[in-house]
C-alpha cells in the first residue's frame, strides 16, 4: 500500500457552501482569508446545512470536537513548567496544577488503549475518541476506513526530553505480529510503528549508521571502543571500506553485535578507563570532539556503566533546529537525546530496547532486526514541502501510508483562516495563538488557544477567527492515502 505519488497535496478550497459541496475531497492544510468584516464578527457566524436538520440527527452530526488528551510522566522528560508538554497543557486548561519535580515527557493524541484521547463535548455519548469512531467509523474517510480497518491509524505527540531515551528501534509490521504474539507483556501491538519527528525547539538525537569512514575514524582514535570490539571484527569494518555494500553492511553488523553483546565487567572497564581518559582531557583543556567527548560524558552522567555510551561511535548525531524533521523507518536504531519535538507514528506503542534504559532490553532481537546500511545523517531529514496554493501550509509527508503531518503558520495580518476539508480525519494541535473556532459540525463556538487539541472528522472544515496579536502556530496530523 502506497500513497499516490500523483495526489495534488494542497488544494484550496475556494469558498464553503452547503454540506452537499463540503462533502468534496479536498487536499488542504487550509485557506487564508483578509480580515475578518466588522459586520460579521465571529459570533455571528451562522451554521448552515446539517444545522437544519431536526435536534437528533444534528447530534449525530457532531464530527468536530476538543479533545483531552493524557500525559505520559517516563522519567526522561522535563520537569515541571520547563517541559513543553506540561507548558501546553497549563494553556489549554488554567485550573491544572503543574507539579515542579514532576517530569512531563509525552503528550499523546490519538486512540491508543494506553492514552485514548476523552472528548470535550457532554453531548456526545461516548467520552473517549476510539469509542467514539468505533461507532463513526465513516468519520475517518472513505479511503483510511478501508486501508486501516476502521481505525485512527496514527499516533500524534508532544515529547519534552530532558534526558537521553533507550538505543531503540521499531519493528515491521510482521516482525511486530510475531513479537506481540510471543511476548505480549514487552510488545503490546501487532503493528509496525514508523515514525517522526519535527523539532519545536533545538533538538538532539542519533539516528542510523554512520558512514563506515566515520565508525572507522572512531575505531582508530578511540582505543576503548577498538578494545571493546576487539581487533578482528574492526580490521574486517577497516577492509570493507570501498568494497560491496553488503560486504560492509555484514562488516557493520559483526561490530555492533560484539558490542552489544559483550560482557557486563567488559564494557563497564572499558567505558570507565576512556570516561576517566576523556574527562582528563576536558579538565585540561583539551580537545575531545575526535571522541565525541562531551556527548559521551553526559550520556554517562544519565546512565553510569551502560553499554548504550558507546552507541554514540555508530549512530549519527542530529542536531534540528525548529521545523526540521527526521523520518525514522522500521529497523532504523535511534534515540532522542535531548529537546522538543512533535512527533507523529502508526499507532503503535512497539519498541525493541538495548542501552541506555532501566526498562527491558532485548539485544538478541535488536541485533537482529537492525538496518546497517551505513548513511550519512541528512539522509534521516525529510523536508516539507510548501503549498504552492496557501503559503501557510508546510506539508510532511513520509514514505508511508499511515501518516502525514500539516504546520500551519498564519501571520498576524490574517484574522480568519479556514481549516480545509480533507479526505481524512485529523487532530490540531494548536502550539501558539488565540482563536475562535466555528464549525458547521461542532456543536458550538470553540475557544482555541495554545495546548487546545481538535479533532476533525474527514471532509469537515473549522474556520478560525483570530484574536491573538502575532499570529498563530498549528499542527495537524492527518493519513493521505
Amino acid at each position: 500500500m502506497r500513497k499516490s505519488r500523483t495526489r495534488a497535496r494542497c488544494t484550496v478550497v475556494c469558498r464553503v457552501v452547503r454540506s452537499s459541496l463540503t462533502r468534496h475531497l479536498i487536499r488542504s492544510g487550509g485557506l487564508l482569508f483578509p480580515a475578518c468584516p466588522a459586520s460579521r464578527p465571529a459570533g455571528a457566524w451562522k451554521r448552515r446545512g446539517r444545522a437544519k436538520q431536526s435536534s437528533i440527527a444534528g447530534m449525530a452530526e457532531l464530527r468536530v470536537f476538543p479533545l483531552a488528551c493524557p500525559v505520559q510522566n517516563y522519567s526522561w522528560g522535563k520537569l515541571g513548567r520547563d517541559s513543553e508538554v506540561a507548558s501546553l497543557l497549563a494553556s489549554s486548561d488554567p485550573m491544572i496544577h503543574i507539579e515542579a519535580s514532576k517530569p512531563y515527557a509525552e503528550l499523546w493524541m490519538g486512540t491508543h488503549p494506553k492514552g485514548d484521547a476523552v472528548i470535550l463535548d457532554n453531548r456526545i455519548p461516548q467520552k473517549t475518541l476510539r469509542q467514539w469512531i468505533a461507532d463513526n467509523p465513516d468519520c475517518l474517510g472513505t479511503k483510511v476506513k478501508e486501508a486501516f480497518q476502521g481505525q485512527l491509524p496514527f499516533l500524534f505527540k508532544v515529547l519534552s526530553v530532558n534526558s537521553a531515551l533507550s538505543i531503540q528501534a521499531h519493528p515491521t509490521k510482521e516482525l511486530a505480529e510475531k513479537l506481540h504474539a510471543q511476548y505480549p507483556e514487552h510488545y503490546p501491538d501487532a503493528n509496525h510503528k514508523p515514525e517522526m519527528a519535527i523539532a519545536l525547539t533545538p533538538f538532539e538525537g542519533m539516528c542510523g549508521f554512520r558512514p563506515v569512514e566515520e565508525i572507522v575514524s572512531f575505531l582508530q582514535n578511540v582505543p576503548e571502543f577498538r578494545a571493546l570490539i576487539g581487533n578482528v571484527a574492526a580490521e574486517q569494518l577497516e577492509r570493507s571500506v570501498g568494497e560491496d555494500p553488503r560486504g560492509v553492511s555484514a562488516a557493520l553488523r559483526i561490530c555492533f553485535t560484539r558490542m552489544m553483546k559483550s560482557e557486563k565487567k567488559v564494557f563497564v572497564d572499558q567505558l570507565n578507563m576512556l570516561v576517566k581518559r576523556i574527562s582528563q582531557e576536558a579538565d585540561a583543556g583539551k580537545d575531545t570532539s575526535a571522541s565525541c567527548g562531551e556527548l559521551l560524558l553526559r550520556l554517562h552522567s544519565q546512565y553510569p556503566g551502560d553499554i548504550g555510551c558507546f552507541a554514540i561511535y555508530f549512530l549519527n548525531l542530529m542536531k534540528l533546529q525548529p521545523g526540521e524533521c527526521m523520518f525514522l523507518g522500521a529497523n532504523e536504531p535511534h534515540a532522542y537525546i535531548y529537546g522538543d519535538c512533535i512527533e507523529c507514528m502508526a499507532c503503535s506503542d512497539n519498541t525493541v530496547r538495548a542501552g541506555l534504559t532501566p526498562k527491558f532490553i532485548d539485544v538478541l532481537t535488536l541485533c537482529e532486526m537492525l538496518n546497517y546500511t551505513p548513511t550519512p545523517g541528512s539522509s534521516k531529514l525529510l523536508s516539507p514541502v510548501q503549498s504552492r496554493l496557501d503559503p501557510c501550509v508546510y506539508l510532511y509527508d513520509p514514505p508511508v501510508p499511515d501518516f502525514s503531518v500539516m504546520r500551519i503558520e498564519i501571520p498576524s495580518s490574517i484574522k480568519l483562516y479556514l481549516i480545509s476539508a480533507i479526505d481524512s480525519a485529523s487532530i490540531l494541535l494548536v502550539v501558539q495563538g488565540t482563536a475562535v473556532g466555528t464549525s458547521t459540525a461542532a456543536a458550538s463556538e470553540m475557544a482555541v488557544r495554545r495546548g487546545s487539541v481538535l479533532f476533525i472528522s474527514a471532509n469537515e472544515s473549522v474556520s478560525l477567527h483570530l484574536s491573538a496579536p502575532d499570529g498563530m502556530l498549528l499542527f495537524r496530523a492527518c493519513c493521505l492515502v
